[in-house]
């Protein structure tokens, strides 16, 4: 295996899969709503993967240098804990909302590479790498009708602790006299 990063014994590395069901988006059904399917499979990833999404945030709140966190094409999963950080930094959903919607930006790529990847496969579903706002909106919609709210959910479900939520806005927040 070849490292991409230089010095690699400087970083420290986690892997916490939030994903417990994969699924292969390239083969949904073209007749499928889209949206309301990845919405759902967000659903899931929520429930499965409220474990690691505790220690993600945490990961991140106790951070004491630069940090970057990704998943395969820095959409879906990705899209989620970020989104879930900026509802603990009290970010308006409105603002979460433009935030995930720049990831449709990438679709031109995130489809070129898929196709680099799998010479010979056919793209069955032509929503393939997309991350329209619609998506984010159902699942802080799902979040907020089944646990209160995102906090909620946070709190009661993933079990993120005040203390944890306040280190994340230390460590990620100005005051403006910065």
């Amino acid at each position: 295996m070849t490292l991409r990063v230089p010095e690699p014994d400087r970083f420290r590395y986690e892997n916490l899969s939030i994903e417990h069901r994969p699924y292969d988006q390239a083969e949904i059904d073209p007749d499928t709503d889209p949206w309301r399917y990845l919405a759902d499979r967000f659903a899931e990833v929520t429930e499965d993967g409220a474990d690691e999404i505790r220690r993600a945030v945490e990961v991140i709140a106790e951070a004491e240098g630069p940090l970057v966190f990704h998943c395969a094409s820095g959409k879906d999963r990705t899209g989620l804990i970020a989104a879930l950080v900026l509802t603990l930094l009290d970010v308006d959903d409105e603002q979460i909302l433009a935030d995930f919607a720049l990831t449709e930006l990438a679709t031109d790529r995130l489809v070129a590479d898929w196709h680099a990847a799998h010479p010979g496969r056919v793209l069955r579903w032509p929503g393939y790498g997309r991350a329209p706002v619609t998506v984010m909106e159902l699942v802080l919609s799902d979040l907020t009708a089944r646990y209160g709210s995102v906090t909620g959910y946070l709190t009661d479900r993933v079990g993120v602790r005040g203390t944890t939520a306040q280190a994340l806005r230390d460590r990620l927040l100005t005051t403006g006299r910065d």
